[in-house]
């Protein structure tokens, strides 16, 4: 059997057993069909099998993704991106272990050492001047109110609040469920402030449509076939956030992923352990909630201050 082949059974293995998203789905395809292309031309072969691929086949293929983009005249590709098409291959060559068919060890896939990144947030006086800007004489104004409050207060992501529809969060419990990245159900708790806007905005419209959050422009790609005004998109948001911040006097870029960046930073700086945070957020894997830690490091000084004993 060929891995042109096995690559189409392990993207549907990823869709039925694994329940991956489309997009993850995509960028697999896009990762592992790179690295055929790569391993015929590195074998001299139309097509290759599993037991082809051995440690010199992985070590030329890690220096074409190196220069992949030097040696076809566009960008290089970034070392993240060079990491994701390991994880790809190695989820791969994992699930070929798992069906017995013999190819490269798994193991000997190693990814490249990673500079942790540093993400951008914003302190709650910045969050309440942005919220400031905002004029709550206008429906489109007392929504905008309510999706930044929602985004700052739940840690939602963009995806996840245009996805939301008015029976799906329940105002009085201040609690709901999103389904995340993956597929996967986590509860979302908001503050009675959040909860307030959401309802002061809802009880403004007068359209029973179902989704929570409406484009009220006027414009033809805001409106329906039958005139109705269509879901907020995830691109609007991002205007909309982009504007208040803007008028707040916001230097730094500010994104809906920038609040919640905030949110998750208001949490750790206010004494919530890093799992309840990874919980919140909907991480897999706590190393992904680790990018945090610029919090708990800049409160280091401050714990040593206080608690270790000064010599006289």
């Amino acid at each position: 059997m060929y891995i042109s082949d096995l690559i189409k059974e392990f993207l549907e293995y990823l869709e039925i057993e694994k329940g991956r998203s489309v997009r993850t789905i995509e960028n697999y395809r896009l990762y592992l069909e790179r690295f055929l292309e790569i391993a015929t031309d590195i074998l001299n072969k139309d097509d290759v099998k599993p037991g082809d691929i051995d440690r010199e086949v992985l070590r030329k293929y890690r220096l074409k993704l190196n220069r992949y983009g030097s040696e076809n005249g566009d960008e290089d590709l970034k070392a993240i991106t060079q990491a994701y098409h390991l994880i790809a291959l190695r989820g791969f060559m994992k699930y070929l272990a798992k069906r017995e068919i013999k190819s490269l060890d798994p193991s000997l896939i190693e990814l490249p050492r990673m500079v942790r990144k540093q993400v951008t947030f914003l302190h709650f006086d910045e969050v309440e001047e942005m919220l400031e800007q905002i004029d709550l004489s206008t429906e489109s104004g007392l929504r905008d109110r309510a999706m930044i409050e929602l985004l700052y207060s739940g840690g939602l992501r963009v995806s996840e609040l245009v996805a939301l529809d008015r029976d799906s969060i329940n105002l009085e419990r201040r609690e709901f469920m999103v389904r995340g990245k993956g597929s996967k159900d986590r509860p979302i708790f908001i503050s009675q402030s959040a909860a307030d806007r959401v309802s002061d905005y809802l009880d403004a419209r007068t359209d029973s449509l179902p989704a929570l959050f409406l484009n009220n422009s006027r414009n033809q790609q805001s409106v329906d076939t039958s005139g109705n005004f269509r879901r907020m998109t995830v691109r609007s948001v991002e205007r909309i956030v982009e504007k208040y911040a803007r008028l707040a006097g916001i230097t730094k870029h500010v994104s809906p992923h920038t609040l919640r960046h905030s949110f998750a930073t208001d949490l750790l700086m206010n004494g919530a352990d890093i799992r309840s945070v990874q919980s919140m957020l909907g991480h897999a894997d706590i190393s992904t909630t680790q990018i945090y830690t610029h919090v708990t490091d800049a409160h280091l000084k401050d714990v040593h201050e206080k608690f270790h004993s000064e010599t006289k």
